[in-house]
């Protein structure tokens, strides 16, 4: 099979095969929407089929496989948000790796970018190990929540802009269920600085008019409920980034390092 059913043992599958399904556009609108709990709305998340393209493309990397892992079996599914119900802190990324969590069902997880992710996350007390293996590994999430714009790995990592909009509504409404305890948000790269925006904006927090330049280490004050919120930029963990030094493991701690403080 090109994914692994819902509710069929995978650790932290959200899913059960009763999970309703959304198949276009619309249905992931009212899908998201209707989702009353995170455990609802991460359940719809993990199954849905909106972007033919995107399910193409997921199932066919789980049919062939890296042959790395040729004996393994592949998620194959949409990459559902993953973290503590009552987060502090919001990491935002685009979507997830082919070989990554389309692999593991388990955002940045699985592949180079998490292994200097979630090696500056501990460092930083906001995961309780360095590594990030696999779902059911042990590892989880101090005072923190993942999510993807895109829940699904794109061709090229590089979902359309149709694609972004189609997904959104599962972003809007996660950030929207657990803005109430939020206090930063870390923007993981420049498309989800855009993506975030647009988000948080649906979402209800109180933006400037006018979105501030993404850069690494920017840090712009926004708005839930009346009450401060803080948007900063940390440039991803790609491994053309980390390869040619362009993020190095201090700058990745100096932004987790920042995000802690003001998550106090």
């Amino acid at each position: 099979m090109s994914f692994v059913p819902p509710g069929s043992g995978w650790p932290g599958d959200p899913a059960t095969p009763d999970t309703p399904v959304a198949r276009d556009p619309a249905e992931v609108r009212e899908l998201a929407a209707a989702g009353r709990t995170l455990a609802e709305l991460t359940a719809r998340q993990s199954v849905c089929r909106a972007c033919p393209r995107l399910v193409a493309w997921r199932e066919e990397v789980a049919d062939t496989r890296r042959r790395a892992f040729a004996d393994q079996t592949y998620w194959g599914r949409p990459v559902a948000g993953w973290g503590e119900e009552e987060p502090r802190t919001l990491i935002l990324g685009l979507a997830p790796a082919a070989h990554g969590g389309n692999r593991t069902g388990r955002i940045f997880t699985g592949d180079r970018s998490g292994d200097w992710l979630f090696a500056s996350l501990h460092r930083t007390g906001f995961a309780a190990l360095p590594t990030s293996v696999h779902a059911g590994d042990g590892q989880r999430l101090i005072g923190a929540r993942m999510m993807a714009a895109v829940r699904c790995a794109p061709p090229a990592n590089k979902p359309t802009p149709q694609e972004r909009e189609t997904c959104l509504p599962w972003l809007v409404r996660e950030i929207a269920l657990v803005a109430g305890t939020v206090k930063v948000i870390v923007a993981l790269g420049g498309f989800a600085w855009q993506a975030g925006w647009a988000a948080l904006r649906e979402a209800g927090y109180e933006l400037p008019r006018a979105r501030p330049r993404f850069g690494h280490g920017v840090e712009v004050e926004i708005g839930y409920g009346g009450a401060p919120v803080h948007l900063l930029g940390c440039y991803h963990p790609s491994q053309q980034n980390t390869f040619t030094g362009r993020v190095t493991e201090a700058m990745l701690d100096a932004v987790f390092a920042r995000a802690a403080e003001l998550s106090k």
